[in-house]
């Protein structure tokens, strides 16, 4: 399937999804969401894809945010509409098998960082900046950003963010533990790249199901975590991919994983 505002490039079992509208710094609007959750349904199905690596257009910006400008006119009704559809595209990231990294190489605020945080980790440009603005416009986050972020780092330092509506640096949102490296901006794809082929030469299944219990356990109770963490080991028992990696491991050689 073509898109309108996504560029899609696969290579040795990796896709990188390129937000493309670096003209309004790739703001998101309803059809940009739209085509992010008919993109990454097709590449959480795809078997050849074992990684995504998703940035933004251009040398400013990630995703400056959603569009303000399609916002604006939006009713009571229609902005509950439209805060659901951004839940429901995190959401969709959280739940897929695929690992996805984000490689943000510039402004990532408001619905950009939001699309950021729903992803597995961050790597950024040392240019990269990180905010929640909403407040300054009289709104609060609604893609999700009060929930994924004070889980990620807290309440007392999420509520200084959201309330302050700062804008942070690379090297604040490291030392937050928002961020998993900081990058020259022009090695933050080949860097991003390293890791996810790092990925890629691991087990399909095994990585899936870590994904699994890492985004599952955080909702529950560490006793029920580990219940739920016992239980995807031994299912892998059952798998091709389980045989062949402990086997080509006892045998000195490379593993060739099929994702059975």
């Amino acid at each position: 399937m073509k898109f309108k505002d996504l560029l899609i490039e696969k290579c040795d079992g990796i896709t990188t999804l390129t937000i493309n509208r670096p003209q309004v710094l790739n703001a998101l609007n309803s059809e940009v969401v739209g085509e992010l959750e008919c993109a990454l349904c097709e590449l959480d199905l795809d078997s050849a894809v074992r990684a995504v690596v998703l940035t933004g257009a251009g040398e400013k910006a990630f995703v400056a945010g959603a569009d303000i400008k399609e916002m604006s006119q939006l009713s009571a009704f229609e902005a509950h509409d439209f805060a659901r559809r951004g839940q429901h595209l995190m959401l969709l990231i959280n739940r897929m098998r695929k690992p996805i990294i984000a490689a943000v190489n510039g402004y990532a605020l408001g619905g950009g960082f939001e699309l950021a945080l729903a992803c597995d980790f961050i790597y950024a440009s040392e240019k990269a900046r990180f905010g929640f603005p909403e407040v300054g416009l009289g709104i609060l986050p609604g893609f999700g950003g009060t929930q994924n972020l004070t889980r990620l780092i807290g309440p007392n330092r999420a509520s200084e963010l959201v309330f302050s509506g700062r804008i942070i640096t690379a090297e604040k949102a490291c030392a937050w533990g928002i961020l998993n490296e900081i990058c020259a901006a022009d090695e933050l794809l080949a860097k991003t790249l390293v890791t996810a082929r790092e990925i890629t030469g691991k087990g399909e299944l095994g990585v899936a199901y870590a994904k699994d219990a890492i985004a599952s356990g955080m909702d529950m109770t560490k006793e029920d975590g580990f219940r739920y963490e016992a239980s995807l080991f031994g299912v892998l028992f059952s798998t091709e991919d389980q045989r062949e990696g402990m086997g080509a491991f006892l045998e000195k050689r490379a593993a060739e994983f099929k994702g059975k």
